[in-house]
Formats: C-alpha cells, structure tokens, sequence
C-alpha cells in the first residue's frame, strides 16, 4: 500500500527548502559575476573614489556624514534578521558545520575556501556591511616582508601592495613576521587577507587607515606596536608626505568608512589596540581575540569633536580575553552596538564613555574580576567636571540579554533603563548562553587548504 503525503506536508516541504533554493542561486549568479577583471578593466577603475587622501567633508557643524545611515536602528535589525536566519537554517541542517556566528557559516564551511577568497566580502553584518575592500580587484601576492624604504617600497613587500591606487586583494606566499619602520598607510579598496598562513605585524609601526573607504583586514597578528614617526612615508603611488609622530596603535581608522576589521588577534600595543576617530563611521570590528592591553578600543576623538556623534559601530563575536584593563570599547557621542560578545577578563571597566554616545549592549556574557570594586561593566568617565549622574541619567545605555557573572552588574539610563521602550522586538539577538559557542573561533584561524577553516 502507497503511503499518500497531504498537499500541506509538501507546502509545508517547498517552504522549508526555499531559502535553500534562493541561496544557492545567488551563490552561482555571484560566481558567474565574479570573474577576475582584465588589465584593462582594473585600469579603467579610475571612476571608483580610490584616493589615499579621499574627499572628505570636515565641516564642524556635525553635518551628516554620507556614510552615515539614517537609522541606526534598521542595522541593528538587519543584524538581528541575519542572526535569526542563521540559525533556523542552521537548525534544519542547512549548515553541517554551522557553530550560528552568521559571518563565519557565510563561508567557513567552504573546503575550497582559498579558490573562493572573496566570498569574504559579502558576509560582513552591521555597520561595516557594504565594506567591499579589494573585492573586484586582483590577487596581489606578498613575497617579501621587508620594509626597508618607507617612501619607495619594494614590490612583493606589504607596504607596496597597501599603497596601490587600483582595488586589490592582498594574500601572503608564506609565514612571515613584517616589522614595519613607519606606519602602513593604507589605500582605498583593498583587503588584507592573511588566510592560510601565520602573518604577524609586531615589534614596529602598524595599520593607519586614513581618510579612505573600502578596507577588509581579515587574518592578522597585530602586536607589540610602537610609536614611530617624524620621517617621510608614501600613501598612494603618486604622493609621499611627512609624517609626525604615530600613537602606536594597533589599527588607526582615521576620517574613513566602510571597514571591517575580522578574526585578527591583537595584543600590547603603545596605544589602542584599534582606534577610530575623526569622523569615521560604517565600521563593522568581528570575531577578533584581544588580550595584554590596557586601554583596548577607542572610538571618537574628542568630547568636543561633534562630528563622531554621526559614528556607528558594530562590535561583534570578539572575545576579551586575558591580560586586559579597560576600554573594550570607550566610546564618544556614536552609535554602537556591543552584540554576543565575550568579556571574559577586565581590571577597571569593561564599557565606557562620555559625551552622551548611544550603546546597545545585547546578548554579551560579562564575567566580573575577582576584585569587588571592578564589578561594574560600565563606566561614565570623568572629562573635566565630574560625569555625576545628572549629566548622564538620559544617555541611551542599555542592556538586553546580557548574561552577568560572578556579580557583574550593568547600569543602564536613558531609554534602555525603563521595562520596555520603542525598539521591541527587533532588538533581539542569540542568546548569551551561546556566546562561548559564537566566539569560539576567535582571533587568526587555522585555516589549511583542502579542509575548513
């Protein structure tokens, strides 16, 4: 006897299968658009905004910055649709190696990752989304880690792949530790993907990202950064300048948009360990290990430069390990989202700001120090005057499904204080009690050919 299916089981099939469908159809019309451009393509790209110095409107009236969007919130919400989509399909088996991180399923279960590199660039979430980096360009490979000449860098070396005026994908030929004399000065439209190999910048000069767009760093070992400066650097083929003395930050974003900083590890650096200022904005900072450092992230310029009030910032699946202090991020006048991170070691503070910065801090697991006066995940700092709770108790800091161990205890104000407030349910994200699941890849993979990541 045949066993006959009812219509509402194969509806209920079709509607179960269909995003499958839809995904794998947008993966083959990708690939098809994806072919390496000719010569002549990649020196017909002078229409792309590309310059080392890009236009940028520094008005201090606090005008919208262009790539600001509107709406923070309608991120916030993307990021939570992703999420969810993720994880149903990841539910249904869509993904065999799915851990729910919706960046790392978008191409970490690729054994051929290294013959599909720049699927990299459609799986960034928030803020940082549209950062394409070096995306439609071509493979350039660094060979040599030298840096001898900062004004006329050698070819194969970092420096001289970083400062090209055509987008670029950069990839590494071998393990190497790049000791940089003077700041890498980046230029639009690259990514520096150090997939497959064990790619350190230590014990010199690092990144500075400096009024441009379009900026993927995904890969690397950053640490031991020091201060250098008060020498002659080259930005673009065509320009060179004097450069005054550096922070020694890890990562520099300075008036740029449009990056997404990805699974790097970063450690004792001079300053931050990634800093953004200036009026940067459309910032994504995803799945990175951060440990030995005091004063971590950094993000806005100044209490008085109100041009930051236009930053947004998605901090997300980092995990905050060992060895840390504070500043994970401090934040200036902003919009940040603080989404399923882990916060596993902090002396002082693990969250701050001032200067009324907007932070929505979602599904984290914060896990208070030993010490009973650093229980606090937040702190109001103190510019000037004393930051006493009238002038903050309307800041919009809030918590929402945040997981607070071993007495840790988060103060909200604003909007985010009260039981309910206008954002509801498209402020949802995955539960807390995943977060040592969603940041378990954390930091440089191991990525080896022929296996996933």
């Amino acid at each position: 006897m045949v066993k006959v299916h009812s219509p509402r089981c194969f509806i209920t099939l079709i509607l179960l299968l269909l995003p499958l469908l839809l995904t794998t159809a947008n993966a083959f019309n990708h690939y098809q658009n994806k072919k390496q451009p000719r010569d002549d393509d990649i020196l017909g790209e002078a229409n792309l905004k590309n310059s080392s110095m890009a236009e940028t409107e520094r008005s201090s009236d606090g005008a919208l910055n262009e790539h600001a969007v509107d709406n923070p919130d309608e991120i916030v919400s993307m990021v939570d649709m992703t999420i969810r989509n993720y994880t149903e399909r990841r539910n249904l088996n869509f993904f065999s190696c799915g851990t729910g991180n919706p960046i790392d399923d978008c191409w970490r279960c690729d054994k051929l990752w290294y013959r599909n590199r720049k699927r990299l660039a459609d799986c960034a979430i928030g803020f940082g989304r549209n950062a394409i980096g070096g995306r439609d360009g071509r493979y350039y490979v660094v060979t040599d880690p030298s840096d001898n000449d900062a004004v006329n860098p050698k070819p194969g070396t970092l420096r001289h792949a970083v400062i090209q005026d055509r987008p670029l994908w950069i990839v590494f030929k071998r393990d190497m530790v790049i000791t940089l004399k003077q700041e890498l000065i980046m230029n639009s439209f690259k990514t520096i993907d150090a997939r497959g190999f064990n790619v350190h910048i230590a014990h010199g000069a690092c990144i500075t990202i400096q009024y441009i767009t379009n900026v993927i760093i995904h890969g690397l070992n950053i640490h031991d950064c020091i201060q250098t400066g008060n020498a002659m650097v080259r930005s673009s083929p065509s320009h060179f300048g004097w450069r005054t003395m550096a922070d020694g930050d890890g990562i520099s974003i300075f008036g740029a948009s449009h990056i997404w900083i990805d699974h790097n590890s970063l450690a004792n650096c001079s300053d931050g360990l990634i800093d953004a200022i200036i009026g940067s904005t459309a910032i994504t900072i995803s799945n990175n290990f951060f440990t030995r450092h005091n004063e971590v992230m950094l993000l806005g310029h100044s209490d008085s430069y109100v041009r930051d009030k236009h930053m947004q910032v998605t901090i997300a699946y980092n995990h905050f390990g060992e060895g840390l202090v504070q500043r994970m991020p401090r934040c200036r006048h902003g919009y940040f989202h603080v989404v399923n991170n882990d916060y596993t070691h902090w002396e002082m503070y693990a969250i701050g700001g001032s200067a009324n910065p907007t932070i929505n801090s979602q599904g984290n697991r914060y896990l208070a120090p030993l010490n009973t006066h650093a229980k606090e995940v937040t702190k109001r700092v103190e510019t000037g005057e004393y930051t006493g709770e009238d002038t903050w108790k309307n800041w919009n800091w809030r918590s929402d499904g945040d997981l607070l161990l071993n007495g840790a205890y988060f103060t909200a104000s604003g909007a985010g204080s009260a039981a309910s407030y206008a954002r509801a349910s498209s402020l949802s994200a995955q539960s807390s009690s995943v977060v040592g699941t969603l940041t378990s890849g954390a930091g440089v993979l191991n990525c080896r050919r022929g296996i996933m990541c």
